[in-house]
């Protein structure tokens, strides 16, 4: 098992005895300043914005060689611009965060006075995927030092040269008590999960969460899982397609599909499954024209994920779906065998002639059930499965069969059926006529529900979730509660009642 701490070619860190050592100094350091105050906390706020701010051409670059081809301009917006947004707000407003909050006390508690502080939990440990690799490293960070907690990092081993470059950088600006990264593969990150932190972060799959889960229950660590799932794009029979589908490909083709917050598929009344296939196309065209050699579209990360994409389209092809195949300028029919045009080696994800490495093109699986794999697996590609509805009874219906997604989209002008979906399904989160925004709007939490996580980060709410919540009461000099006290008789009875008159 490999693992490597912040510095370079640390040797003291290669086993697990070598983490256990890193995850005790902090801790140690933790216990000597329990509550660091403003200043400090808003100046390590300030290094690690600065790092990013810096370093971000490098960051890009990194990201580049990790995916084979990733459009600098979704770096710069999807990761750094969303870093260094949560940076500034968290700076911005922490004081008014940090502040201890009063509590109303009930007339039967009077004149005691109550309220909640947040104080910093220990020491945080956040495991962070391959598709955001810097984003959804760095702003959980943001959160664990904003609340006062020193903080050990695992980034994915899927994307070295992002991992090697932000272990690289952190140790430049922090200490390794103050925050470190440990590299390392799956072996190294069961290690890490297994450490006794006092709250644990994890973004990836819904099977690595259940495996996390149960790793930080051993210690009884608190945990916080941003998952995935299948989120359903549902369109209204009042949606106009001329302004939803563009919308709809912007977040399904962000990242070629690699997001998961990624619109997964799409519910559409049965009567306009043609017009939307046409507004697809219309629109892929435009956005991403000659998708395989287009730099404004990205690669998928590795040759692995790659066949697996080309297999869920191969089994819907199987079982009977119409494979619709946008590689140009033209549409390809897979009923005419002619998705392969273009696609690259199915085993090794080559890139095509004149094309860059590992290019997908965008891809609608129209005609799908339940028995393919492309709809009970997230797909984390440029897929788009087509499923059409009946009715409004009937959308919901197969949504709320499902695991709850992380997010739901929904396009449509009528307010009332709107608001049906809004209270009958849920999910996550939801960005209405539009993708993904929700997640970007640094005002709302984000997280979770049932398969898809649980707890919640972003702005305030990821500074809470990183702090222990401290409720405190404190009592007046003169109380009434002595009159509850024994020996028990009347007195004791008539207050009781009183107090019961006032909670009936």
């Amino acid at each position: 098992m490999g693992i490597v701490s912040r510095a370079a070619g640390a040797d003291d860190l290669r086993d697990t005895a070598g983490l256990r050592r890193l995850f005790d100094r902090q801790r140690t350091a933790f216990a000597a300043e329990r509550f660091p105050p403003l200043t400090v906390r808003r100046e390590r706020i300030a290094r690690l914005a600065a790092t990013v701010t810096r370093h971000g051409g490098e960051l890009a670059a990194a990201i580049d060689r990790d995916f084979g081809h990733r459009p600098q301009q979704e770096t710069r917006l999807a990761e750094l611009y969303v870093v260094a947004a949560e940076c500034r707000r968290t700076r911005t407003h922490l004081a008014r965060w940090m502040r201890p909050k009063r509590v109303a006390t009930p007339l039967h508690l009077a004149p005691g006075s109550a309220w909640v502080m947040p104080q910093p939990k220990g020491v945080a440990g956040i495991v962070s995927p391959w598709n955001y690799p810097v984003q959804l490293a760095l702003a959980p960070a943001v959160a664990a030092l904003a609340a006062g907690n020193r903080v050990m990092l695992k980034p994915s081993e899927l994307t070295p040269a992002t991992s090697t470059l932000l272990r690289d950088l952190v140790a430049a600006s922090f200490a390794e008590d103050e925050f470190a990264v440990v590299l390392g593969d799956a072996e190294a990150g069961a290690a890490f999960t297994a450490l006794p932190f006092d709250h644990l972060f994890f973004t990836g799959s819904t099977a690595v969460g259940r495996k996390v889960a149960l790793a930080a229950a051993a210690n009884l660590t608190p945990v916080t899982l941003e998952l995935g799932g299948k989120s359903p794009a549902l369109f209204d029979e009042t949606a106009d397609f001329d302004v939803a589908v563009p919308r709809l490909l912007a977040g399904k083709l962000l990242n070629a599909g690699q997001t998961c917050i990624a619109p997964d598929y799409a519910l559409v009344p049965a009567g306009r499954v043609e017009a939307f296939e046409a507004a697809i196309g219309r629109a892929i065209v435009r956005m991403y024209p000659d998708a395989l050699a287009n730099r404004d579209y990205a690669s998928i990360v590795n040759a692995g994920h790659y066949a697996r994409l080309e297999a869920l389209v191969d089994d819907a092809r199987t079982r009977g779906a119409r494979i619709v195949t946008f590689d140009d300028a033209h549409v390809s029919d897979a009923r005419a065998d002619a998705h392969g045009m273009a696609r690259g080696d199915a085993h090794t994800g080559a890139a095509a002639p004149g094309g860059l490495p590992r290019r997908f093109p965008p891809t609608l699986v129209v005609g799908v059930d339940n028995g393919m794999a492309i709809m009970r697996e997230e797909i984390f590609g440029p897929l788009l499965p087509v499923e059409p509805y009946a009715s409004l009874d009937d959308a919901i219906a197969r949504i709320n069969a499902r695991p709850h997604p992380l997010a739901l989209y929904w396009f449509g002008a009528d307010r009332a059926r709107r608001n049906r979906m809004l209270e009958e399904t849920l999910a996550g989160g939801v960005t209405l006529d539009d993708t993904l925004w929700h997640f970007i709007h640094d005002g709302l939490p984000f997280g979770g529900v049932g398969a898809s996580g649980t707890g919640v980060y972003h702005g305030e709410h990821g500074f809470t979730t990183f702090s222990h919540v401290k409720p405190v009461f404190r009592q007046a000099r003169i109380a009434a509660g002595s009159l509850l006290y024994p020996p028990y008789g009347r007195r004791f009875e008539r207050v009781l009642a009183w107090l019961s008159r006032l909670t009936a």
